[in-house]
Order: C-alpha cells, then structure tokens, then sequence
C-alpha cells in the first residue's frame, strides 16, 4: 500500500506527488521551493539550503529524519555548483552519509532552478 506524505507544499504542477511512502520506504522528490510556493532562484547555496530544509521537513512529515535517507540522487545544472552544494550538504547530513549520485544535466524542469534531489529514505515499521 502506498500513501501521499503531505509535506504542506502546494501541489506540484506537473502530475506527480512530492513524497509516497510505501512498504516502509519514503521516495521523495526536492526542489528549492519554500513553504509558501515560492521557488528560491539564488545562488546555489540559497537554492540547496531551500531544498534541503524541503527535505528535512518531508521526512518529519513521514516520521523520520535526516538519518534515515539512505539514498540521494542530486541533480545539477551544472557541476560548478558541486563545491557550493557540498558545503551546505555537510551542513544537513554526517557520517555515515547516505549513497548519493551527482548528476548533471543541461536543465531542470522548474524554471530558474539549478537543483532537484530525488531522495529515498527507510521508515520505521
């Protein structure tokens, strides 16, 4: 069975959902977008700070936390903006540090974004 985490975002306005938990395992999917709507269209610092505190709050909504990702797929526009993602992403996580792929691509689906992570994280039964 699967169910909707509602992470308090406004609805995503292409047709999927922001977080589904299923069989214990949260999918998520994170772009600098703040509470109330807004997209962060900063600097790479501002826009991963927005989406990791996206983040944070989705597991908090499922019942977990930060610990218990254990897989990120983090997607840049560019892999200049690695060196200033890493920062902020030592910030959010310690070791041991969940799996993560960094990948580049030409752009993102939401406009002025350079940044969307795809996160997986165990919940508790």
């Amino acid at each position: 069975m699967r169910r909707i985490i509602e992470t308090g975002l406004t609805k995503p306005p292409a047709p999927h959902a922001w977080a589904i938990a299923s069989n214990n395992i949260l999918y998520s999917v994170h772009v600098p977008i703040r509470p109330d709507g807004s997209i962060e269209n900063g600097d790479t610092t501002q826009q991963t700070e927005v989406t990791m505190a996206d983040l944070q709050a989705t597991l908090e909504a499922a019942g977990a936390s930060l610990a218990n990702v254990v897989l990120l797929q983090i997607f840049l526009t560019s892999l200049d903006h690695k060196p200033a993602m890493d920062a902020v992403y030592k910030r959010f996580f310690a070791e041991p540090y969940p799996v993560r792929a960094c990948i580049a691509v030409s752009a993102l689906p939401t406009p002025g974004t350079i940044i969307e992570i795809v996160a997986t994280a165990a919940l508790s039964d």
